[in-house]
Parts: C-alpha cells; sequence; structure tokens
C-alpha cells in the first residue's frame, strides 16, 4: 500500500489519501475485527498548489493560512466553498493540498488559475512532478521499486532500509504490523536508492544501466535535466558497494556518458523550503 497522505481529522477519526497500490482493499483487511469503520469517499478532489508563491496566493483568501504549520490541515472556505487545506504535497517545495468536493472542484480550479494568472500560476503536467521529485529525492510507487525492477530470484518486495525511508520507523518503536521483520533487515540491504549525476545536459532515460568496474552496479529508475541546477540527475537503484558518493560511474542506454553517484537529494538537502515558518 502507498500512503500518498495520512491526517488525523478528530480524536478517532482519519483521512487517509492512498496512492497507488492496495489501499483501500488492505486498510479494510486491517479493519476487520477492530472497533473501526471505513468509509469511502469518491467525492473529494485534491488541488495541489505548489511552491514559495502558493502561500502569498492563499493568504489573500484566507489570511491565517501563513500560519498554518508544515505537515498541519484546517477546514476553511475558498472562493466561498468548503475545502480543507493541509500544507503538504509532492514537490520539494512549500505548497499546500486543496481538498473540495466534485461539484466544487471545477469552480475552484479555474479560480485559481484565473487570479493566480499574474502571479505566473499555470496548470503543470506530469513531467513537471517527476522534475520536482528527482530533485527532491521523493519516490514513486511502482515506478522505483522492485514491482518495476524485479529482483531475478525473489519476488518483488522492498525494505525500508534499501529505500533510504527507515527514517519513518522510530526505533523504540517495536509494536506495530512487521516490526520484527524490519529491524531483522537491517544491515541485509540488496540494493540501495541513491542519485546519479550525469556530465552533459541530457537526461536519461528509465531503465537505462549504471556500470562501474567492466560490470553493471545499477539501474536509473527517474531521470531529468534540472532547469534550476542546470544539471542533469536521476535516481537509481544500486549494488550497496557503489552507492557512495563520488563513484565514478558510466550510463548506458538511452545515451552513453561519464557520471558519480551522488547522495540525495540533490536539492534543499535540510528542506528548508518545505518547513519554512514565514
Amino acid at each position: 500500500m502507498t500512503i500518498a497522505l495520512f491526517i488525523v481529522l478528530a480524536s478517532n477519526a482519519f483521512m487517509v489519501v492512498h496512492g497507488a497500490g492496495r489501499g483501500y482493499e488492505m486498510l479494510t483487511c486491517a479493519a476487520q475485527g477492530l472497533q473501526v469503520a471505513i468509509l469511502f469517499d469518491d467525492d473529494l478532489h485534491d488541488i495541489s498548489l505548489q511552491e514559495s508563491l502558493a502561500v502569498d496566493f492563499l493568504e489573500k483568501y484566507i489570511p491565517e493560512v501563513r500560519t498554518l504549520p508544515y505537515f498541519h490541515h484546517m477546514q476553511t472556505r475558498l472562493f466561498g466553498y468548503p475545502v480543507m487545506i493541509s500544507r503538504t504535497g509532492y514537490t520539494g517545495e512549500r505548497g499546500y493540498e486543496i481538498f473540495c468536493k466534485a461539484a466544487d472542484v471545477t469552480a475552484i480550479w479555474d479560480k485559481i488559475l484565473e487570479d493566480g494568472a499574474p502571479m505566473g500560476i499555470k496548470p503543470c503536467c506530469f513531467l513537471a512532478l517527476d522534475m520536482l521529485r528527482v530533485e527532491s529525492s521523493l519516490l514513486f510507487f511502482p515506478d522505483d521499486n522492485s514491482e518495476v525492477y524485479s529482483f531475478e530470484n525473489e519476488p518483488a518486495g522492498d525494505t525500508l532500509w534499501e529505500l533510504g525511508l527507515d527514517f519513518t520507523v522510530s526505533k523504540d518503536k517495536t509494536e506495530f504490523r512487521g516490526a520484527a521483520e524490519h529491524f531483522r533487515l537491517q544491515g541485509k540491504e540488496r540494493f540501495k536508492i541513491f542519485g546519479v549525476l550525469l556530465e552533459g545536459d541530457s537526461a536519461a532515460a528509465a531503465g537505462d544501466t549504471l556500470w562501474a568496474d567492466g560490470k553493471e552496479v545499477g539501474v536509473i529508475t527517474c531521470a531529468m535535466y534540472s532547469p534550476l541546477t542546470k544539471k542533469s540527475m536521476a535516481i537509481a537503484r544500486f549494488d550497496v558497494a557503489y552507492a557512495e558518493q563520488g563513484a565514478p560511474l558510466e550510463v548506458k542506454g538511452s545515451l552513453s556518458t561519464s557520471a558519480i553517484a551522488h547522495s540525495l537529494p540533490f536539492d534543499d538537502p535540510e528542506k528548508k523550503k518545505r518547513t519554512v515558518k514565514d
């Protein structure tokens, strides 16, 4: 299951926005035998308004949005429509997600584009999301996972240690489903998610391979040329021994060029953009 967003609405009420995978089915199974009800809501739309100017735009209509902390949400009205706004996003920038009813989403979308045009607000395609997620090291299921890049003799399934997501589990919390297996696999990584910095100004393609010492040592899962840094970069699945800053590489596939392994994220490693308080 991929959780895109988990919001605490009240002491006993939660909203789960799941991405790809079997999120709803898995939640339903987990709820069996417990005193909990799962209500599926297909009347909810999400408009993602991202980048630092998003707060300047929204505070014209909702002044208190500027003080909304990172990863918090508020119930309010926008252009007269009831909405829930969360300070979240999938871009590595300061941003907001606007949740509204299906009947209101078109009017809200059109109004944002109309009133935001002088500020440069415009719709973006999925390619823009890929560019931002590479710079900020945001993984996407299943594109970066073994569901796409399968193991030779093992079923699909990646550990948090391999994906670099072990920080999401508190070291002192052991009473959760899968805890024993999670901690057992620490130090037994079969691969590592790591960055690649390529020579030149051309972007690699997903599936391009990485080579060092005369052998294949990795595969690129998402790549782009960054207008922000003027560099060609990528997220890749590496053999563990080569996931080291500065390790020399060769890229083969859609292009042929030299590269180095590079730590992630490429941009804003301290996350100051998305967590800024003013």
